[in-house]
């Protein structure tokens, strides 16, 4: 299939920054404890440069995509899914980026597949080899992922038998399949909401938090995003038995995954709603369903209801959600006025959070009930945006939405602008920075600045400039 020349220089640039990370990762990724290096070595340093290096240009090929996108002779959605390949190919091969969740998942699997209770103990029962490669934060933390997403994990635990290879390649297809079906059905959920497939897809799965923490970082939020995104679309279906049977039981599996995919059950009544079936009704069977679906499941998955009180997990000293950092410089202020409240400041801001969303979401779905496909979105982005917990793929839950249903370019161009700042927010190691590491990663985007700089102005230099 011939390209037309800015194409291909669109995926020539996102390859070289992808095969950029995948080489940087293998010295300052999320590497097993055994291939660590220390972060203050040689090769770490040049790996983190390299990642930096990678992502700044992942980006920029992203971006002159978008450009390419609202163009005259845009690209289609065929030929943005080959740009996509193209793009995580390397990155299917490399060492776990920006996150050692995919070790949680591993050690959580086993702990399922010895009949140990994850939503009591933490991976430091498992004990051995696993355990070990878990973030110390979370050696001692109940999973707060749903039985659909541990019984896939325990699958996948007996495949590999705990060798660490096959369970981190085989954490990456699952994520894969994640997104293979969030691209599959975002089309379809544009065309629905009047909104362009092209545009949707360079948004939704071509942004580089996808490549970077779906792909790269193997998140089961991409399962997760996958089956709500084939709910939605089944809900779309005008086969009753579709809209009204597998997609609330396709939702309700999303929701077993991560709990926040649960929000997705509002859109499918209202979706069935508007092609005809009275609101009660409708209301009925899809919580019927969802009732069947998660008793299933959790008998087949066998890890029983602990899920539901998990998910009040702790979260990490160093999260940057937003009520965290209020409820810690309210502590500190506290702490300096001498008050007793300083210890109750943080989780004083979370249930201000929790409140705060309990309030925007219904806002949303009153204002913007001709399109639940867009509130849906942006309920999700309200629940990341104001939960006590926060991570750069986060923002993916409303993102995805998002682009499928977004009302105006402007609305587009505000979300690839938070997703560009997002996606330089993560070390490839998922540890903490310090000052060094900054500098070091500062640099790996400068020089990447540079060299794109320089690049356009050699393209733009006449031929008998440059033979001068």
């Amino acid at each position: 299939m011939p390209f037309p020349a800015d194409l291909r220089r669109c995926w020539v640039l996102g390859l070289a920054g992808t095969v950029c990370l995948a080489l940087g990762g293998e010295t300052a990724g999320a590497l097993p404890v055994r291939d660590l290096l220390a972060p203050s070595s040689a090769h770490a340093a040049l790996g983190l440069v390299g990642v930096y290096f990678g992502v700044v240009l992942l980006i920029a090929a992203w971006a002159l995509l978008g450009r390419l996108v609202r163009g005259p002779r845009p690209p289609g959605p065929r030929a943005l899914l080959l740009v996509l390949a193209v793009w995580a190919a390397p990155l299917l091969i490399a060492p776990p980026l920006f996150s050692r969740d995919v070790y949680s998942y591993l050690a959580q699997g086993a702990m399922v597949d010895a009949h140990m209770d994850v939503y009591a103990h933490g991976p430091a029962r498992l004990g051995g080899p696993l355990a070990e490669e878990v973030a110390p934060l979370w050696r001692h933390t109940e999973a707060p992922y749903g039985p659909v997403f541990l019984a896939a994990a325990s699958a996948l635990a007996g495949l590999t038998r705990g060798q660490l290879p096959a369970g981190l390649l085989g954490m990456r297809l699952l994520a894969l399949l994640g997104v293979a079906s969030m691209a599959a059905v975002l089309p379809r959920l544009a065309r629905h909401s009047g909104a362009d497939p092209a545009a949707a897809l360079w948004l939704g799965v071509l942004n580089p938090l996808v490549l970077l923490h779906l792909v790269a970082g193997a998140h089961n939020d991409a399962l997760m995003l996958g089956l709500l995104g084939l709910g939605l679309t089944a809900a779309l279906s005008r086969r009753p038995r579709v809209s009204v049977l597998l997609a609330p039981v396709l939702v309700t599996l999303a929701a077993l995954v991560k709990a926040p995919a649960v929000l997705g059950l509002a859109t499918v009544v209202v979706l069935q709603v508007r092609e005809g079936r009275r609101p009660l009704p409708a209301a009925l069977t899809t919580l019927a369903a969802a009732v069947v679906t998660t008793v299933v499941a959790t008998a087949l998955a066998g890890t029983g209801y602990g899920w539901i009180r998990a998910l009040d997990t702790p979260v990490s000293p160093q999260n940057w959600a937003l009520t965290s950092l209020l409820g810690r410089a309210t502590g500190s202020l506290l702490e300096r006025l001498g008050s007793d409240l300083a210890p109750l400041a943080v989780p004083a801001w979370h249930l201000l959070g929790l409140a705060v969303t309990a309030v925007a979401v219904p806002a949303i779905w009153w204002r913007l009930r001709p399109r639940p496909v867009y509130a849906l979105g942006l309920s999700l982005a309200a629940v990341a945006a104001f939960g006590p917990a926060v991570r750069p793929w986060y923002a993916l839950w409303g993102l995805f939405l998002i682009a499928a249903a977004a009302p105006s370019t402007s609305v587009r161009h505000r979300v690839a602008a938070v997703t560009g700042v997002l996606a330089l927010t993560a070390l490839p190691s998922g540890g903490p920075a310090d000052g060094e590491q900054l500098l070091l990663a500062v640099c790996g985007g400068a020089l990447a600045v540079v060299v794109l700089w320089q690049a356009r102005l050699a393209a733009r230099t006449p031929a008998w400039g440059r033979t001068a």
